[in-house]
Parts: C-alpha cells; sequence; structure tokens
C-alpha cells in the first residue's frame, strides 16, 4: 500500500484547529496509508490538547504513526481582522521545519508528502485528486480576501512575485490586467494548470522527494517567503509547479471567516464537529432552512409585454416551486403575462409605483429582500430576457441535490439574431461563469456590492460559499433584436454617459452593424 506523510506547522486558535483537523480526518484513501508530521508551535494549551487527541485517536483507529515535535522557542506572530503579521526570522523557521518534513519523507520512503496549513480547511476528495494528477509537485487551491473588502485571489501565481500575474503563454494575452483575468477565469474551471508558484496545500509526489528540493532561502535572491524559494528551486532542477482546481479548500485568514468555515465544511460532508466551549467565539449557526420553497424563481421586470417575457417564464413554470416578481413601475401589460403564464403556481407580485432602476442596488436589494423573506432553498435568479437551454430541465435535479456546491456558474451567451450569438473582443459573455443559481443560507451575512448601476443580481461576496460551474447554458435575447439594441444603447448613455459603471467602448460596440455571429446549437 502506498505511503503518504501529512505535514504541518501549528500554532492555531482552537475554533480552528477544531476544523482543519476535522478536515484531515475525513479525507478519503482510495489506496494508501496517511502517517503525519505535525510541529506543535501553540501558544494554547487548549491547541495543544486538541492536536494530541486528534493524534490518539489517528493512531487507535487509523493505526497511524505520528511524529509530534514541539517547537523549542516562540517567535512573535500576530494576525487581526485585516492581515496577518510575518517576519523573517518566522519564515526561517517554517522553512527549516518544512525541510525536515522532506528528509522524513524522502529517508523513510514515503510515496508523497502533502504540506497543508493549519489555517485550511480541505474537501475530502482533496488528496485523492492531487495524487490522481500523477505530477511532481502540486497544490490544492484556495481563495482569499488578502485585505478586507478586496477580490478573493488564489494562493498561485505565474512568475516572480505573488501580484501581478505575467503573461502565461498558454492565454495568449499580453501582459497587464488582460491576462491577469483571463488566468483567474481558467483557474475558476475544474482541472490541472501549470502555475509559476504555489504554496501552503502543496503534495510533493515521491519523484520529487528524490530531487535537491528544499525551502531554505536562496541567499541571492531577495524574494519575499519560504514557498517562493521553494518554488524557485524545483523550477530550476526542472521540476513543473501545478495547481489542482477541482476540490478547492477554505482559507480561514479571518476569525470572521469561521461562519462560512462552518458553512465549507457541512456543504462538503463533514461529520459533525464537537461544539468547543461556550468561551471560545466561532461566529453565529449557519442554517439551512429545511421548509419554503424549493426553487425559487427571483425576477425584475419592466414593460416587457412585447418582449421576451412569456417565452421566458413558459421555459421557468416547468421546474420552479414559487416565483418572486418585482415589477419595476410597468406601463404595459407586463402585469397580465406574469399572472397569466405563471397561474397555478405560488406567486409573489410586487409592483413598484416608480422605477427604481437608476440605483440599481436599491432594486435588486427589494428583489433578494422579498426573495429570501420565503425562506427559499434554492433561488434562480433570472431576468426577464433569459431562459436556459432545453436539457435544463432533465439536469436541474442533479444541481439541486448536490451537497458540495451552495453556488452554481453557467455560461450566458449574447443572441443577436433568432440563431446565432456574438462573439468578438467586446462580447464574450459566454468565456466567464456567472451565478445564476444560489442554495440560501440563513445568517450567512450577504453583501452588496454598493454601486448604482451593474452591482450584480447577487450579493458580492457568495464566492466565500462552496461553487461549482455547469455546462448548462443561458441564453440571452437583450440583444436579439436591433430595436432592443438601441433602447439599450440610449439606456446606457443617459445612465452612465461617462461609462464609470461600465466600459465605454463596448457601450458604443452595440451598434456595430457587422458584429462576428456564431450558429446557435442545442
Amino acid at each position: 500500500m502506498k505511503r503518504i506523510l501529512i505535514g504541518s506547522p501549528i500554532r492555531q486558535k482552537p475554533a480552528v484547529l477544531r476544523y482543519f483537523l476535522a478536515s484531515l480526518e475525513r479525507l478519503a484513501k482510495d489506496d494508501f496509508h496517511v502517517d503525519y508530521y505535525f510541529i506543535d508551535d501553540n501558544d494554547d494549551e487548549l491547541s495543544s490538547k486538541l492536536l494530541n487527541e486528534f493524534i490518539t485517536k489517528q493512531q487507535e483507529t487509523e493505526g497511524s504513526h505520528t511524529i509530534l515535535q514541539r517547537s523549542d522557542s516562540m517567535t512573535p506572530y500576530s494576525r487581526d481582522e485585516f492581515t496577518h503579521y510575518w517576519s523573517n526570522d518566522l519564515i526561517d523557521k517554517i522553512a527549516n521545519w518544512k525541510d525536515h518534513m522532506i528528509h522524513k519523507a524522502r529517508d523513510q520512503s514515503y510515496d508523497g508528502l502533502f504540506l497543508i496549513d493549519s489555517d485550511l480547511l480541505l474537501h475530502p476528495q482533496t488528496l485523492v485528486s492531487l495524487r490522481s494528477s500523477g505530477k511532481d509537485i502540486i497544490s490544492a487551491i484556495f481563495w482569499t480576501q488578502w485585505q478586507p473588502n478586496t477580490m478573493e485571489l488564489p494562493q498561485v501565481w505565474l512568475k516572480d512575485t505573488y501580484w501581478p500575474f505575467q503573461n502565461d503563454r498558454t492565454l495568449n494575452a499580453g501582459d497587464g490586467a488582460e491576462a491577469a483575468v483571463l488566468f483567474l477565469i481558467k483557474l475558476r474551471v475544474p482541472g490541472f494548470y501549470e502555475v509559476g508558484g504555489l504554496g501552503a496545500c502543496t503534495y510533493i509526489d515521491r519523484n520529487a522527494l528524490e530531487q535537491p528540493i528544499s525551502f531554505r532561502t536562496i541567499p541571492n535572491v531577495s524574494l519575499w517567503g519560504e514557498d517562493r524559494h521553494f518554488c524557485i528551486r524545483s523550477a530550476a532542477i526542472g521540476l513543473n509547479l501545478h495547481v489542482d482546481t477541482h476540490y478547492p479548500a477554505f482559507h480561514v485568514y479571518r476569525e470572521s471567516d469561521l461562519v462560512r468555515a462552518k458553512l465549507f465544511m457541512e456543504s462538503t460532508g463533514s461529520v459533525p464537529v464537537e461544539e468547543p466551549p461556550t468561551s471560545i467565539a466561532t461566529g453565529p449557526t449557519i442554517i439551512v432552512p429545511a421548509a419554503g420553497p424549493k426553487l425559487t424563481l427571483s425576477m425584475i421586470v419592466k414593460n416587457e409585454g412585447d418582449r421576451f417575457l412569456r417565452e421566458a417564464l413558459e421555459h421557468h413554470r416547468q421546474y420552479i416551486d414559487h416565483a418572486v416578481i418585482i415589477d419595476d413601475g410597468s406601463t404595459d401589460h407586463t402585469g397580465e403575462i406574469v399572472h397569466e403564464v405563471l397561474a397555478g403556481i405560488p406567486l409573489t407580485y410586487i409592483k413598484n409605483e416608480s422605477s427604481q432602476f437608476h440605483n440599481e442596488v436599491k432594486l435588486r436589494t427589494q428583489q433578494w429582500q422579498e426573495t429570501i423573506s420565503l425562506r427559499p432553498q434554492w433561488i434562480l435568479n433570472m431576468d426577464a430576457d433569459e431562459y436556459f437551454e432545453d436539457r435544463f430541465q432533465l439536469d436541474l435535479p442533479v444541481l439541486l441535490n448536490d451537497p458540495e456546491a451552495y453556488v452554481f456558474l453557467f455560461r450566458l451567451y449574447d443572441f443577436w439574431s433568432p440563431d446565432e450569438y456574438r462573439e468578438d473582443q467586446y462580447w464574450n459573455a459566454h468565456s466567464v461563469y456567472r451565478p445564476f443559481l444560489l442554495k440560501y443560507a440563513e445568517e450567512y451575512t450577504y453583501e452588496w456590492k454598493q454601486t448604482p448601476q451593474h452591482c450584480g443580481r447577487f450579493p458580492q461576496n457568495i464566492y466565500g460559499l462552496a461553487n461549482k460551474t455547469s455546462s448548462l447554458r443561458v441564453k440571452h435575447w437583450g440583444w436579439a433584436r436591433e430595436q432592443d439594441r438601441l433602447h439599450k444603447y440610449e439606456r446606457y448613455k443617459q445612465l452612465d454617459p461617462d461609462a464609470v459603471y461600465g466600459w465605454k467602448e463596448q457601450y458604443e460596440s452595440i451598434l456595430d452593424p457587422h458584429p462576428h455571429l456564431i450558429k446557435w446549437t442545442e
């Protein structure tokens, strides 16, 4: 049987450590045996106790052999709700510990070494997936807001320093923002990808263990952080670095992340984690409601009577259990169509006396509050000119019964004619996966992007929930007729004349007389 050594230097608060150890305990082990090498660098007696209890349990139930090494000295280390504060001394200490783990795995002929930071929570299939890749060195991806209220970024990079990303030869893009965006999009799609740098959640196969790899500082390289020196040294001797995006880990970077940590553990099939004493703050309990409609359609409409509303609702009524429709001040027969097509479907219909679209975030939050007041299990958020391809109805039950996902992302295709969609530098929405389907979780703190235009149809922080992409495609008919394109062009020019919230060149391209169109195939 193959043997894997899991190594981790640990100085961790008890509330986080409980989840970390629980995620290790539930790791699938298809054809291999796991041993552990832990460094107990804790300054909290309860954390050391939890570590010892885990070791004893693994020895008794799994026959695991564990090396537990107590740190001989404490190096100052602090963290808060903003960031973590590292010193050169602490980085050097960790580099030495990781090198000891490499030597132990090499000397005792382990088939692989998995180095994992103690603030990461793993999906049960993580180690199986990493080993199945056949790569010498590969990290499971995780995403982090390195500073509050910023976008989530991965712990892998392409060249040199962590950020910005430089050009990747597989992306066919120049340096700068375009290459960065393409790289981030690619990493949201499950797969194995070559990278230039990685860390914190890294599997090293036997072939790499036999090479002169190390985390110690390279004297003539000034890059900061032991992972960078490990990556440079590995690449220099011909060991390619990869990332596995099939089963993202969850990074408990701040104590405020504990709410989402509990949700991650539950959504990925965790066994119950013993509740800590009341003196340890773990955040509010996440409750996924068992009551309420299973699938609720949530939609905003305005003067859709002569457009695509009827066709869209006829598609949606085949699989929804409830509909929440916010009529944003229609002056045509939109309301009559809603009630006619959705007859027999539970309906919450609210009509605004005057349109709120000039302040979209206000309108979207109204839609959100009315929808979640039902305590829905799943929310399908669609515009009045969108619906899925035909096979959506058949595949939907698989999505709704997926225990691991709280958000599903899909590709949206902008139709420019009854059977063609547009694809060029300004119109390629289908190259990006977007959220349309959300499992609602009570007590999760949802946050909206506070902009009057382009605020998003869902709260901006839903990517903190476990999410997956789907191959199902969304048809967007809003640009399919010339009169609609002209109307939208005039509306954008009126609401956003300086393109503060959008892309000026894209606005102008709406009226392009010869766009590049591709035939749609179901």
